[in-house]
């Protein structure tokens, strides 16, 4: 059984920079995509970005160049690195995993993933 366990985030400035950290248990045998998804009030779930379990990274084209999302080898974290924040940043932030090796088309397809943290808030001000 995997477990996720997001930490970081809470409130920055524009322009500025903010770290989402996740904790992975059970996924070190196996194959996993992991990645963070993000949910603002009165909108859908969307990716943000993900990592295959060969490294492949698939970053969303909102944030392409300004968020960067890495992971170690045994798949026991996966973080993202927040800069040039804007004020659209705002939402919950949340850890997503699911099996297999590839991240094809997860970005688009939350119900893909079966595995999920509890949400981490960020805030960004104008």
């Amino acid at each position: 059984q995997v477990r996720l366990v997001e930490s970081g985030g809470d409130s920055g400035q524009a322009g500025g920079s903010l770290g989402l950290s996740c904790a992975v248990s059970g996924a070190r045998y196996g194959e996993y995509c992991l990645g963070w998804f993000r949910q603002a009030p009165g909108k859908e779930r969307g990716g943000v970005a993900l990592i295959g379990n060969y490294g492949e990274v698939d970053d969303a084209p909102s944030v392409k160049d300004r968020f960067a999302i890495s992971k170690d080898s045994a798949k026991t974290f996966v973080n993202l690195q927040l800069s040039s924040l804007t004020p659209k940043a705002t939402a919950t932030y949340y850890c997503a995993a699911r099996g297999g090796p590839s991240c094809y088309k997860g970005l688009g397809n939350f119900p893909s993933f079966g595995y999920w943290g509890q949400g981490n808030q960020v805030t960004v001000s104008a």
